[in-house]
């Protein structure tokens, strides 16, 4: 079975950064002075932990982006796994990357 598709690779400038989310779940990285004139294109990855996590961009700039981060632990009820409710998640190590639009 063929694929077609084609490829652009990235021309502007890339950033990366991590960090570890406070008491409230969040993660504010600041990028360089100079870095993006305007907010960049965002991609967040989150370190493996048990039970659910997942995450949200609340805020981006072209010197700053604020992640949050919120926890679910899977619990069982009469042998059926459900998650539990969402909570700020502390402590949770979140790599991101930033390139220019």
């Amino acid at each position: 079975m063929p694929t077609r598709g084609s490829y652009t690779p990235i021309s502007g400038r890339v950033e990366r950064a991590t960090g570890v989310t406070d008491s409230s779940g969040n993660v504010t990285v600041n990028w360089p002075a100079g870095t993006f004139s305007v907010p960049p294109v965002v991609t967040v990855g989150i370190q493996g932990a048990a039970g659910f996590r997942s995450h949200t961009i609340t805020a981006n700039s072209a010197t700053a982006t604020t992640i949050n981060v919120l926890g679910a632990p899977v619990v069982s009820l009469l042998g059926i796994q459900i998650l539990a409710a969402s909570i700020p998640a502390s402590g949770v190590t979140v790599h991101v990357h930033a390139t220019a639009p």
